[in-house]
């Protein structure tokens, strides 16, 4: 089977981890459960930034926030190499721009992650994504964005949104955690 996966705020916690870099970066402490209560994916405004303002610190901080210690969600990396081992086809398409394909995917490979370079694809719009998630034909496909989940509910790919609080209107399957995922999928792929 072939799985899609994307990788910011699906497989590792990003938005979580620029919300404690932001909180040290503006010397602002601002209460987790603001962040957790964020209906949009922007975190800016948990900090009284505006959307220009929040757009700017975001891209300074891109660099920082994807290349150190962002943490994976607990029990990702284990589906993922389960996966692998039973012999399914893992596919990774993210909209991180252009510029960070190459480094996401080392940083990818230094984390483990099962990967390889023609199952990467990095460097789209939305719209763009939802193009390769279709013609790669993928029976999964597991994200985030409201955006790109909406696009995708006609199409042959079983949608699994990775819950955050800005997608909770999808009426859609959505996992919470990783690690009770693998019995799910066995029990569907047998």
């Amino acid at each position: 089977m072939k799985f899609g996966f994307d990788i910011d705020d699906t497989l590792i916690n990003l938005r979580e981890y620029a919300f404690h870099y932001y909180q040290q970066q503006l010397g602002k402490r601002v209460d987790i459960d603001i962040f957790h209560a964020l209906n949009r994916v922007e975190i800016h405004e948990a900090f009284g930034l505006s959307d220009e303002e929040g757009k700017d610190l975001w891209n300074r901080s891109l660099d920082f926030l994807y290349f150190t210690d962002c943490p994976l969600y607990f029990g990702a990396l284990d589906l993922l190499k389960q996966l692998e081992s039973g012999g399914h086809d893992i596919y990774y398409i993210t909209s991180r721009p252009p510029e960070y394909a190459d480094n996401t995917f080392n940083w990818m490979v230094e984390q483990d992650f099962p990967i390889v370079r023609e199952n990467f694809f990095c460097g789209m719009k939305d719209s763009e994504k939802v193009e390769i998630i279709k013609n790669l034909q993928l029976d999964y496909y597991f994200d985030d964005k409201p955006a790109v989940l909406d696009t995708l509910t006609n199409t042959p790919v079983k949608v699994i949104v990775k819950d955050q609080s800005y997608n909770r209107h999808l009426d859609l399957p959505r996992v919470e955690n990783w690690d009770g995922l693998g019995d799910l999928i066995n029990s569907e792929i047998k």
